[in-house]
């Protein structure tokens, strides 16, 4: 038995098959960026979207038929479209998108909603306030709304299911705690319409019929995708733990059925998500967030010109054994977990005449690290759960440098997955096992194989003394920013 995999991230799609033997075969990408009309403003073209959804996966159906058809997904983002003609009523907006900041502190300030710019709510309401004129018209049964999945569903149906699941629905800002329904007094607010919203539906199961590919294979899963890639890490017991390094940074530790209190932030910085559902039955997780990870390697490489590729930066910290005092914090774009501090900016502490490029690079790998570790520490004190070793992916895991760094820094070993598209591989193994490829998910995950275990080495590097000064000297740089509370 084989799944189809569609993966549709922030800056570009896959199709993939997973196979019997939890391989990845058949891989095709293609890049579907969004673009930015105005600072602060993200947008794509969900038409553009799905038309390579479609050309990926009919390329990837080329090496024969499968049985089941997975989807994950970037979380949040938003479409809108009318269900008579199937366009979208106006461009998608990204989940990056900040253009409803005022919209989330006026939620806060006369409702007492915690809101969030990156969530879909405010994104819906703007759609429809923007981009249907005519009041009476924006409450019309033709209109549909929903993030990526749903879309993407949709389409793959010819227009007969419109629907999300769990862990996609439960970060749009509009249900309740638990994930499991939507909540009314926020839809109200916002001037929503339940009735144009996706049916909430599990994240296994059959959900119907891909008509729009040949042999028109049956969907059997739908999944955001840093829960896919927890899946495809093999994390479903309490305190197994991921963590994404790719653009920016995501970590997730599973900590079980238990349903969270609140869909707040919590204390510590990290948000309650819904890891995955089963015939009725939520599992969750505790998300942390580094708003930039590879993004730092990317201004060395592109803006810096201190190394010509990613992979370089290996390489040229490997001309030296520490950062000779230097310290890197790697906030370009404000700092997430546990500080959630938008006005702090990137900083570099301790350089001398005798810092080199190496001391540099050395010192940004590092940063990265230690930012890791930040999220590790605020995960163990938010979920209660003790996290004693650490699995990777993401494009930064192949750096062996940055690997070894956050290693000794966390103290933990650090498991790295075999693959960079675990997102994919957990896709997969929901798939197939709601499919009956495998008779449970601890038997799919038990099939990964061939991940490299790096043991801390206590190797010199700053201290988390040193970093704790640096982080805090880098931040309230901007403090209007800084203020900002989401």
């Amino acid at each position: 038995m084989r799944s189809l995999v569609i993966d549709v991230g922030t800056s570009g799609l896959r199709a993939a098959v997973v196979e019997a033997d939890a391989s990845v075969s058949n891989l095709h990408y293609e890049e579907c960026a969004p673009h930015s009309p105005v600072g602060g403003l993200v947008e794509f073209d969900a038409v553009a979207m799905y038309t390579a959804v479609k050309r990926v996966s009919l390329l990837a159906l080329q090496s024969g038929p499968v049985q089941s058809v997975g989807i994950t997904n970037q979380r949040a983002s938003a479409v809108a479209w009318r269900a008579s003609t199937g366009q979208p009523i106006g461009p998608a907006i990204g989940w990056q998108d900040l253009r409803t900041v005022g919209e989330c502190i006026m939620a806060r300030a006369e409702h007492g909603f915690t809101l969030a710019p990156n969530q879909s709510a405010t994104k819906y309401a703007w759609m429809l306030a923007n981009y249907i004129a005519d009041e009476s018209e924006r409450s019309s049964d033709d209109i549909l709304m929903g993030t990526v999945e749903s879309w993407i569903v949709w389409n793959l149906t010819q227009g007969k299911h419109h629907v999300t699941d769990h862990t996609n629905a439960a970060v749009t800002g509009l249900t309740v705690p638990t994930g499991t329904a939507w909540n009314q007094n926020v839809i109200d607010v916002l001037k929503l319409h339940t009735h144009q919203l996706p049916r909430i539906v599990d994240t296994m199961g059959y959900i119907g019929d891909a008509t729009d590919l040949p042999g028109a294979p049956p969907i059997h899963a739908m999944v955001g995708d840093q829960q896919g890639s927890l899946v495809g890490q093999g994390c479903i017991s309490p305190g197994m733990t991921k963590i994404t390094f790719g653009t920016g940074g995501m970590l997730n530790v599973f900590t079980g059925d238990r349903a969270p209190d609140s869909a707040r932030r919590n204390e510590g910085g990290t948000f309650p998500i819904v890891a995955f559902s089963n015939n009725g039955a939520l599992s969750y997780a505790t998300e942390a967030i580094m708003l930039s990870a590879g993004t730092n390697i990317e201004w060395l490489r592109d803006d810096m010109g201190l190394i010509s590729s990613s992979s370089e930066s290996h390489d040229i910290a490997s001309q030296c054994e520490t950062t000779g005092g230097v310290a890197y914090v790697p906030a370009l774009l404000g700092l997430g977990t546990p500080f959630w501090d938008y006005g702090a900016r990137g900083s570099i502490f301790g350089i001398t005449r005798g810092t080199t490029r190496a001391h540099i690079v050395r010192a940004v790998l590092e940063g990265v690290a230690h930012r890791g570790v930040d999220l590790v520490d605020a995960a163990e004190k938010d979920s209660g759960l003790s996290i004693t070793e650490l699995r990777i992916d993401g494009g930064m895991s192949r750096n062996p440098t940055f690997v070894q760094s956050l290693a000794n820094a966390s103290g933990r070993p650090v498991r790295v997955s075999p693959i960079t598209e675990a997102t994919t591989l957990g896709a997969g193994f929901l798939a197939g096992t709601a499919a009956g490829q495998w008779s449970h998910l601890d038997e799919a995950t038990n099939a990964i194989s061939g991940a490299t275990l790096v043991p801390p080495l206590g190797t010199p590097g700053i201290s988390r003394q040193q970093w704790g000064e640096a982080v805090s000297r880098s931040r309230s740089w901007i403090p209007d920013l800084s203020a900002l509370d989401f």
